[in-house]
């Protein structure tokens, strides 16, 4: 039986989440976002409050959080501030491939590391010239021994200027595509790390974008998440992951832009009423709830799915495209309801419209999440309905009347060209209504 109720320790959780995003986020987002820095202050508050690094298994000492207990903070941290959001959520993304990896002294000593020390670790996949496609990379990871060395750079990286730790993917053979790509676990006072400048971003700005570019860092063998040929499956599995928090991502900024956008309508007077006792208003204000209460069902989803074993990468790529589409319609909807104060600065919205556009772009854009679900529907959904030629579209005759007069002998014949449907022992020499020969007729 479905049951889409929290449990009373996810309900507590989601409360203690909120409280934090309300007294400690949402004050100073606007400030941040205005400056264009990141608040160290306020990720160390997180973590000595167990809201970030949850999702650390209990099995190497940690809470043990399912993708539900993280999609659930990542709402209400996102509806606070969609850019300080980020960079919060970062560990998990960076832990992911520690967590998900078969290097188990590896992940001992590092999930215990990121426990009792208040440390950083970021993710590296996208490239200057690459971003969705993962084997296009072209970082080299040159085997040296049973170490690597690490050339090339790293962009678009969130946290990579504060990060103590990298998690980053390279290639051992640019031409091999997926099955050169391995991963591997960097820190970053190793010689030869460097972090670019700060990258200026339209909306985000709360949360830490940077390259890394790696120039002959040798990478120790302890420290390799994933071998060649095996990087690859790695960050595919990851983003599976990872990707049901993006939605919830849109789905606190989405909420947030409803509800400012509410409380506008009922207070702005215009022709002698409030606006929110227009038609065109409240049918604005019901669709944004309808796709926020739409997307939450689609990220919980594909939550529950991970958390049950099962693989969520449907599931996972048809809320992040749904969800990140639907609150930029929902924050753009908003904007109209604010009219020109919503396209200033003393009011929230532009900061959540800036915000909420990178969603569709980030881990995966939306052309390439339907081009995993088309690739789904194609070639490995199983259709309930028969194929169209074995379709028993009857319009001529009741089949039941037809068999019981025939002494349930009479054949139905269906031109596979046209559908048209022909009764007799034998098709016809040629189809009445197409002119396609006797062999386009199937029994």
């Amino acid at each position: 039986m479905l049951d889409f109720s929290l449990t009373p320790e996810q309900e507590k959780l989601q409360a203690e989440a909120r409280s934090f995003a309300m007294q400690e986020i949402l004050p100073v987002a606007w400030y941040y976002d205005e400056i264009d820095d990141t608040p160290l202050p306020l990720i160390r508050k997180a973590y000595d409050k167990g809201l970030i690094n949850g999702d650390i298994p209990k099995k190497y000492g940690g809470r043990g959080w399912g993708l539900m207990e993280s999609v659930v903070v990542t709402e209400e941290f996102a509806a606070a501030c969609p850019g300080l959001a980020t960079s919060l959520f970062d560990n998990s993304l960076g832990m992911e491939p520690l967590i998900l990896c078969e290097n188990e002294p590896l992940k001992k000593r590092m999930l215990d590391q990121l426990q009792q020390e208040f440390k950083l670790i970021c993710f590296a996949t996208s490239e200057p010239t690459m971003g969705s496609d993962v084997a296009g990379i072209r970082c080299r990871a040159e085997k040296k021994g049973d170490d690597y060395i690490l050339n090339g750079t790293k962009f678009w990286i969130t946290n990579a200027g504060i990060a103590d730790y990298m998690t980053i993917f390279a290639t051992t053979d640019p031409k091999a595509g997926h099955e050169g790509i391995a991963a591997f676990l960097v820190e970053r006072e190793w010689e030869g790390v460097s972090v670019g400048r700060k990258i200026p971003k339209m909306g985000q700005r709360g949360s830490n974008t940077a390259g890394i570019h790696f120039d002959n860092v040798r990478v120790p063998a302890e420290n390799v998440l994933a071998p060649p040929g095996k990087g690859f499956v790695l960050a595919m599995q990851t983003f599976s992951r990872t990707r049901p928090a993006i939605g919830a991502f849109a789905i606190g900024a989405a909420r947030s832009a409803m509800e400012f956008a509410i409380h506008y309508a009922k207070k702005r007077q215009a022709f002698g009423a409030a606006i929110a006792d227009f038609q065109a208003i409240q049918h604005k204000i019901a669709e944004m709830y309808q796709k926020v209460e739409t997307s939450r069902l689609l990220v919980w989803k594909a939550a529950w799915e991970a958390d049950q074993g099962r693989d969520p990468t449907i599931a996972a790529s048809i809320a992040k495209f749904y969800a990140t589409e639907a609150a930029l319609q929902v924050a753009d909807e908003a904007l109209q309801v604010f009219g020109g104060y919503g396209y200033t600065k003393m009011f929230p919205i532009e900061k959540f419209l800036r915000d909420i556009r990178l969603y569709r772009i980030y881990e995966g854009t939306s052309e390439v999440q339907r081009h995993i679900v088309a690739g789904y529907v194609l070639n490995s959904y199983e259709p309930v309905m028969p194929p169209l030629e074995e379709l028993p579209l009857h319009r001529e005759k009741d089949p039941m009347e037809a068999a019981s007069e025939a002494g349930d002998k009479e054949t139905a014949w269906r031109c596979r060209m046209c559908g048209y449907v022909h009764y007799g022992e034998e098709a016809p020499e040629e189809c009445p209504y197409c002119f396609f020969p006797e062999k386009a007729f199937m029994k």
